[in-house]
């Protein structure tokens, strides 16, 4: 019936990026997953651990799954910015593994625009992304962070908190 593979589909344009005025650093994903575009923001799937991850680095609650509204107070009152290296390509479901024909984002205009001093990427793929299109623009080098996806079964959230704590814990702003 269905093949072991699903068929490649071209999907794009993703998600608008999520900043206020200036950020001091910029969280990227790869490409929104089938779920983040059907809730039409980042980190839909409601096994991501994303929200639970930043919830806990910052001391805030965890947003609820659909609250799409917390989810950007919790990006917005800490001086982040979120957004993904791809604007469009074609991928076979939710596999970063594989995505081809890269259109990417303007994720250097974004980083001049906002003043970000730091950039972070969720997992292996946004970070060679981000180095192949918008490094040698900015001359700034991202740090790769082990991906917040389900699909990391490997990286406990504790395991994911001491890891991005220890890189993203500096630029965290407190929304006070």
């Amino acid at each position: 019936m269905a093949d072991s593979k699903a068929a490649y589909t071209h999907v794009g344009p993703g998600l608008p990026p999520l900043h206020g005025a200036r950020a001091g650093a910029l969280i990227l994903g790869s490409f929104p997953s089938p779920k983040s575009r059907e809730q039409g923001f980042f980190y839909g799937h409601p096994q991501n651990r994303f929200w639970p991850l930043l919830a806990a680095l910052t001391g805030e609650p965890v947003p609820d799954w659909a609250d799409i509204e917390a989810k950007k107070a919790l990006i917005l009152d800490h001086g982040l910015a979120v957004w993904d290296t791809i604007g469009a390509c074609d991928i076979r479901g939710a596999s970063d593994a594989s995505i081809r024909n890269v259109q990417p984002n303007d994720v250097a205009a974004l980083i001049r625009q906002l003043g970000v001093q730091a950039v972070f990427c969720n997992g292996a793929a946004s970070g060679r992304v981000y180095a192949r299109y918008a490094q040698p623009a900015t001359g700034l080098p991202a740090t790769v962070l082990p991906s917040t996806s389900p699909a990391n079964a490997a990286w406990s959230l504790e395991r994911l908190r001491r890891a991005w704590g220890d890189a993203l814990g500096p630029f965290l702003q407190s929304n006070g």
